[in-house]
């Protein structure tokens, strides 16, 4: 297949699930960045900063930016995000946090090790 057949776009799904040790931390961050953030109109302002305030999640949504993680990568330019967060229930060790069978053995998936540890 020629380039000219292929998509442009790529679809990149992420599931990403964090361990919050400090969510006072978590929350005084948001509200800096809401704070910083020229923007932002007052009365938006003081929305977004009662949410994040009330939902630790809110404050994550509001940290995490996929603008961010894509930013550096050559070649590319973000066309298009949306992200949500939620607080969910996490047991490492329950099937259904199990990788599929298809990211386990997908050409080019990584072990997801690997890619913690090539973030630290």
């Amino acid at each position: 297949m020629s380039n000219e057949e292929t998509s442009r776009f790529v679809r990149l799904r992420v599931e990403v699930v964090l361990e919050v040790n400090d969510a006072d931390a978590v929350t005084r961050a948001a509200l800096d960045r809401i704070t910083d953030d020229e923007g932002v109109p007052d009365g938006e302002r003081v929305h977004a900063q009662s949410a994040v305030t009330e939902d630790t999640a809110e404050a994550l949504a509001y940290l995490v930016d996929p603008f961010d993680l894509v930013s550096e990568v050559p070649g590319v330019e973000l066309a298009q995000a949306s992200w949500s967060s939620e607080e969910i229930e996490y047991d490492p060790d329950a099937p259904e946090w199990e990788l599929d069978e298809d990211d386990e053995d997908a050409e080019g998936a990584r072990d997801m090790e690997d890619v913690v540890d090539g973030v630290r």
